[in-house]
């Protein structure tokens, strides 16, 4: 059995890990991705030639047309939660298994969500930027997090474990997410729009799709108050960029944070992230060797029962896999 490992050395480094890289080895010939840069559908079909499987971190595109040219592979392995760049419609045509990996970084991502409030609210990033250029920072009252209301836009894992986090800290919490039942009484259920109005900290968790495409636009920015912060954590798709850099730049909330955006791989706009009353970082709110660890060493177990011609946990078209492993004889 062969197994396309689609990382590009530095994702390798970062988001598979030695450990993992070992026992995808020790199941199959494993063949490594050595370019800098992502593989694109043509490269993609060239360097999967003779795979069984592919194993690909979420740069690398599962485009429709790669299927139909690549007879002999079986299963594409998705390293992340996120497959929307892969088109199971056509995998599914195929007969290929496409299967994705658990959230493992719900922990990680909900640190740095408290990470951001309390730099938002102390000027952790803008006082350390102004020593280091040699400029007396301005020591401006702070807010603490005891107290202060808490607006979860979305309440799957992260914002479950976030919420937990904040009630220990002291504050209120507030959700909205019209597709969930909260039957904690420390927690309230309420609309977005009363979320929006009475958070000091609204924290973007809530599912990419169509239906929350921008989400939160000029309406919903305007709806803040004018202390409060933005902090996004899910994708930049849900996020009108014009309109929160109008809002910073014309002070009608009060700063922002993000580790997602719309530039490349999901990163915050550098427009938008060079501006006053931003903290930005590049798409790591993952990026811990726990929940990376989480995430590659499931791939490694998806493998193994692939390999076995089973279905493994996390496939997302089962029904429709048809092209099981050759197996030598």
């Amino acid at each position: 059995m062969k197994v396309l490992l689609a990382h590009t050395p530095e994702m390798r480094r970062n988001y598979y890990g030695e450990r993992s890289l070992k026992g995808l080895q020790a199941l199959a010939e494993v063949i490594l991705h050595e370019g800098d840069q992502a593989l694109d559908a043509a490269g993609l079909v060239r360097a999967a030639e003779n795979a069984d499987i592919i194993v690909a971190d979420r740069m690398t595109e599962g485009r429709g047309e790669i299927f139909a040219q690549l007879p002999r592979l079986s299963a594409f392995v998705r390293c992340a939660v996120d497959i929307r760049n892969v088109d199971v419609e056509a995998a599914s045509k195929a007969g290929v298994l496409v299967t994705r990996a658990g959230p493992g970084f719900v922990q990680a991502v909900a640190e740095l969500a408290l990470g951001f409030m309390v730099d938002l609210s102390r000027g952790v990033s803008r006082t350390t930027a102004d020593y280091q250029a040699g400029r007396k920072p301005e020591a401006r009252m702070g807010r603490q997090l005891a107290g202060s209301k808490l607006g979860i836009i979305g309440f799957g894992s992260i914002g479950r474990y976030l919420a937990e986090v904040a009630k220990v800290l002291r504050m209120e919490v507030l959700v909205a997410d019209p597709f969930v039942t909260i039957d904690d009484s420390a927690i309230r259920h309420v609309s977005l729009d009363e979320l929006l109005a009475a958070s000091d900290y609204v924290v973007c968790l809530a599912i990419a799709n169509e239906q929350t495409e921008n989400l939160i636009g000029a309406a919903a920015l305007a709806r803040m108050q004018r202390h409060a912060v933005f902090i996004n954590l899910s994708r930049g798709n849900l996020v009108d960029e014009a309109a929160l850099a109008a809002a910073l730049r014309e002070r009608r909330i009060a700063g922002a944070a993000m580790d997602v955006g719309r530039a490349a791989d999901q990163m915050p706009t550098p427009e938008l992230a060079r501006l006053p009353g931003v903290v930005a970082t590049p798409h790591v709110g993952g990026l811990t060797p726990q929940a990376i660890e989480y995430q590659s060493l499931e791939t490694v177990r998806q493998v193994e029962t692939i390999i076995k011609g089973e279905v493994p946990p996390g496939a997302v078209n089962a029904e429709s896999w048809t092209r099981r492993p050759r197996r030598a004889p």
